[in-house]
């Protein structure tokens, strides 16, 4: 089972760069990248919080990315 790996970021975020390069290093392409400033409602939801990776619609990382955890939330299935 894959799972629905999404990080949410915005432009001159620097956090946003490193996260997303730790969920690409363990999720390949196979995650969604989702521009804040695109959507106001996104825009309100998460710009004091960015980045923040959800891994099937449930908050897990907030401005930093543990790689090992990352890993372990993807490679279980259920």
């Amino acid at each position: 089972m894959r799972h629905g790996v999404v990080v949410f970021t915005a432009p001159g975020c620097h956090l946003c760069g490193p996260a997303v390069d730790v969920v690409r290093s363990v999720c390949g392409s196979h995650f969604e990248l989702v521009d804040i400033t695109t959507d106001s409602a996104l825009e309100r939801r998460y710009r004091t919080r960015i980045p923040v990776v959800e891994i099937d619609g449930v908050e897990r990382f907030r401005y930093e990315v543990d790689e090992a955890e990352l890993r372990s939330f993807v490679a279980t299935t259920g």
